[in-house]
């Protein structure tokens, strides 16, 4: 058996065991008999006086042995329990230790662990990331998604499957609320670094393409021309994807100047450094 918290206990158990059988074959030797039988009794009675008594620690104890049992989670994994996000540093026997990415400890009791959800960031690496953009009510919401999705599509950390998309999420006050979904390797490239990009890069298109991005709106004054006639992509759409197409494959030559990179180990590294904030032997394994 590979697990060393499950080896001590039953090393521990196995002493105890034998010892109070050990005292009792004794005991009955040397023509004690009943005091053999109340000492195992008292035994008995005062484990339950003691386990009522530490009933936190006990259950922090059980749950690390069960967490060691099923195995969520391994060293340097990233998990998200209980509210918190960090990497897996070192787990005792009262509790795990988990390093945020702002390089803060965080020990949480393992009943609290066993007892949450568990997210484990590192178990799958592909994640699916999003972020909403708002455009106007006289913008073409089809040609302005196959724009956004042609962004998307050219980005080399996004990957081809599942496919990049672009749904309307919502109708604000003044704007069609867009929302771009796309999967990425979190453990190679950062959710929130290509977030920032794909942002910069669909603003740029927007405004090149006259594509508007209102605020809200206090007020709202159409003269004479309706809005389907305000809708300036709807006679163009053809002739104005295919030039913003080829324009956009030279604009996004420059995506290797963006920094893209994962911040996983950087964390991990950051946890490697650190002291160990409490006493008490790991029962945790790479």
């Amino acid at each position: 058996m590979s697990n060393r918290l499950i080896q001590l206990v039953i090393r521990r158990t196995m002493s105890l065991l034998i010892v109070l059988l050990g005292l009792y074959i004794l005991l009955r030797l040397v023509g004690l008999t009943q005091f053999a039988v109340a000492l195992l009794s008292g035994t008995g009675v005062l484990g339950l006086i003691v386990g009522f008594a530490f009933k936190d620690i006990a259950e922090n104890f059980l749950s690390s042995l069960l967490l060691s049992i099923q195995r969520p989670f391994k060293l340097g994994d990233i998990i998200e329990v209980a509210g918190y996000l960090g990497v897996v540093k070192k787990m005792t026997s009262r509790a795990t230790t988990l390093v945020d990415f702002n390089g803060d400890h965080i020990q949480l009791p393992n009943a609290t662990i066993y007892k949450n959800a568990i997210r484990n960031l590192t178990a799958n690496p592909n994640i699916r990331a999003s972020f909403d953009i708002g455009i106007g009510y006289d913008a073409d919401f089809d040609y302005a998604q196959s724009l956004v999705e042609n962004i998307m599509k050219q980005h080399p950390a996004i990957l081809e499957e599942p496919a990049p998309q672009v749904l309307v999420n919502s109708l604000g006050s003044s704007t069609c609320n867009l929302r771009l979904y796309f999967w990425i390797n979190s453990e190679i490239n950062s959710q929130l670094k290509i977030s920032s990009v794909l942002m910069k890069k669909v603003v740029e298109v927007f405004l090149e393409e006259n594509i508007t991005m209102p605020d809200d709106a206090r007020e709202r004054i159409i003269l004479s021309q309706s809005i389907e006639d305000n809708r300036p992509f709807k006679q163009q759409k053809d002739p104005l994807f295919n030039n913003a197409s080829s324009k956009m494959t030279n604009k996004f030559e420059d995506y290797s100047d963006d920094d893209i990179s994962s911040d996983h180990q950087d964390i991990k590294e950051q946890a490697a450094k650190a002291r160990d904030p409490e006493e008490g032997e790991n029962i945790l394994s790479n």
